[in-house]
């Protein structure tokens, strides 16, 4: 009866009061977004989202909102019932990973209540930043009740350029292709299915881009893709379950838009802006750093215990405060088994961190230990077992989809390893969706073509460099990537991107446990200046500024640790190239820095220990083709 009441009190406002004003706009009018009910719409009760600049100039359409469940259908039979007043909400918390440690964001949020012609309600709860718009649906759902398709659907015409990656459900590892069809090209390679992964990177227009993704998947809820078979401008949200349980009050993820210049994309936190809180009372036990990493030199695994413990003198010497002892680690031999190598890792003040399969995908040959962590009961003396010898974290690879079942394993492994204090690095994994707010023991994620390819088959080599240029714009946006970076020598397949470039991975790719991949004498063999670069180097910022570049060409970032800017860049194409750009957003009273650039050649360092700084800010580097740079600005030696 009360629910009858609030429509037939809110119908009798509408028609009262005309129509209501529709649009919310973020804080600093930056953007709004309108709500387009069917008296503006083509189709009877469809309704719409249409994005606006502070002009009231369209950015985006989503044309078509709502969702079905086995039982009630929100599609094109909606009423606008009512929508609340404005409310302002603020994020303000703290991360321990990420581009910034403290994340303040503020949004108007407003709720839309729309009606069905079955009187059945669905809330549109839409929030504008003025980096961004999310929105998310509500519905009261009968027991046994299933969501089985959303309708919200991205317009992107014919013609706009935009960076996809065609969906991989078990690791998010493919390219991000710049193509402006909406069919993509996979690098010359025409993807099987019409099928898009999160994040999506739109160029609107010259000032313009968008980035499209989700957050906060939620206990039950699975994730989500693109879909563009049926019409290549309109890509549409799918759910990787054909039907999600919505018993009671059933919420969505947020769907997110990040908007703006390039640099608010880049900088953005809105991803986990919009996640839930942090779930732990203690996080001191948290720690991001480098970790020395032994697979990517030998494409093995730690069966070895002889070359583990050179891995692990090499995060001594390099004072690197982890080493990971990947798979095969149940069967090692050679001298010591793995409680042998824990132990040594210790007595050199090094943090030890293992590997384990997931065992939900990968197992027909695939490396062990498995089936370790499925059960609970198992998962829980596991974890207790590397708790007591002195491990900090674990690896676990080879995870099967984005299906809700997986999700909740996720979850199931963060909030089991906390309680032991343990960090988590997930591989073979889905996407970051806002979790390392929720849960900060996750550290990082792999969900990247990463340098781990350049042992499986020949394509990176020729694409490194366009990829890695792509990928501050595109992946790294939505959260800490391991993408293992640093190259210096080859594993099976060559690198042709420098010296220079690769250590400029080392700042561009954001990772709070910063896996190093190259061999011990590798590392020691490097100019001091670049060795102790690579000692200091943090793995989480106070600030990441976006200074110039664009998706696939080139790229310049800088991230404050203190009163300490690191600044790289590299070059994305066959051909040398100057980066150019202004120092202006930087507050430093520094007026020299060191610079290490590309040398003569592609396997040298051309170091500046005293490169003054011009009294203008503005900084031209020049590269070799795929190339780069690394400066550090500090107002001391």
């Amino acid at each position: 009866m009360k629910h009858c009441t609030f429509i037939v009190l809110s119908l009798a406002l509408l028609a009262a009061c005309g129509q209501p004003n529709l649009s919310t706009t973020s804080p600093g009018g930056v953007l709004n977004a309108t709500l387009v009910t069917e008296a503006e719409s083509t189709h009877n009760g469809t309704v719409a989202l249409r994005i606006a600049d502070d002009r009231d100039s369209t950015l985006l359409r989503i044309p078509t909102i709502g969702l079905e469940t086995d039982r009630q259908r929100f599609a094109d039979n909606l009423r606008l019932l009512g929508v609340s007043a404005p409310t302002t909400v603020t994020d303000d918390y703290i991360m321990i990973t990420g581009k910034r440690r403290h994340c303040l964001n503020q949004g108007t949020e407003r709720i839309y209540s729309l009606m069905n012609d079955a009187g059945d309600t669905l809330t549109l709860t839409l929030r504008a930043y003025n980096d961004g718009i999310a929105f998310k649906y509500g519905i009261h759902a009968a027991s046994g009740d299933s969501v089985v398709r959303e309708l919200t659907t991205y317009l992107i015409p014919e013609g706009t350029k935009r960076w996809t990656q065609s969906y991989d459900a078990q690791s998010y590892e493919r390219f991000y292709d710049p193509t402006t069809d909406g069919k993509g090209t996979r690098f010359g390679w025409r993807p099987a299915t019409q099928e898009w992964a999160y994040p999506a990177l739109v160029e609107i227009d010259d000032a313009h881009y968008a980035l499209i993704t989700e957050a906060n998947i939620r206990r039950d809820h699975c994730g989500s893709l693109l879909d563009n078979e049926a019409d290549h401008s309109r890509y549409q949200v799918r759910y990787a379950d054909p039907k999600q349980p919505c018993t009671g009050a059933w919420e969505s993820p947020w769907r997110v838009l990040i908007i703006g210049s390039l640099p608010t994309v880049v900088e953005s936190t809105l991803v986990t802006d919009l996640a839930d809180p942090n779930r732990f009372a203690d996080r001191s036990w948290i720690k991001p750093g480098t970790a020395a990493w032994i697979y990517w030199a030998y494409n093995h695994g730690s069966d070895n215990y002889q070359i583990v413990k050179q891995y692990i003198d090499l995060a001594a010497r390099m004072r690197w405060r982890y080493d990971l002892i990947d798979a095969e680690w149940d069967r090692m031999g050679n001298g010591g088994t793995v409680e042998d190598a824990v132990r040594y890792a210790l007595s050199k003040g090094v943090k030890p961190m293992i590997w384990y399969n997931s065992s939900i995908s990968w197992l027909q040959g695939a490396p062990t230990p498995q089936f370790r962590l499925n059960d609970p009961e198992k998962r829980e003396r596991e974890f207790a077992w590397l708790d007591s010898i002195g491990v900090v974290g674990a690896k676990i690879d080879f995870f099967a989809g984005d299906q809700a079942s997986t999700m909740n394993y996720y979850l199931d492994l963060l909030e089991d390893a906390a309680r032991h204090k343990l960090m988590l690095n997930f591989h073979g994994a889905t996407l970051p969706r806002g979790w390392q707010r929720t849960y900060p023991n996750m550290m990082t994620v792999e969900a990247v073509y990463g340098a781990e390819w350049y042992n499986n088959n020949p394509m990176l080599t020729n694409v490194a460099a366009a990829h890695n240029a792509t990928l501050p714009f595109t992946r790294n946006v939505v959260g800490s990537m391991d993408y293992t970076p640093g190259t210096f020598t080859d594993s099976q397949h060559p690198h042709i991107t420098t010296h220079g470039h690769e250590l400029a991975l080392q700042v561009l790719f954001e990772s709070a446990l910063q896996h190093r991949p190259d061999r011990p004498e590798t590392y020691y063999t490097l100019p001091e200046a670049v060795q102790h670069l690579l000692t200091v180097l943090p793995t989480v910022w106070d600030k990441t500024l976006l200074l110039a570049g664009y998706p696939g060409t080139d790229v310049v970032m800088a991230r404050r640790d203190g009163d300490t800017w690191y600044i790289a860049g590299i070059n994305g194409t066959d051909e040398p190239r100057t980066l150019r750009f202004s120092l202006d957003r930087i507050a430093s009273v520094a007026t020299k820095a060191l610079l290490i650039k590309d040398g003569g050649d592609s396997h040298s360092f051309d170091i500046q220990t005293d490169y003054p700084l011009p009294s203008d800010n503005v900084i031209e580097v020049d590269c070799l083709a795929r190339g780069g740079f690394t400066m550090t600005v500090c107002p001391t030696d």
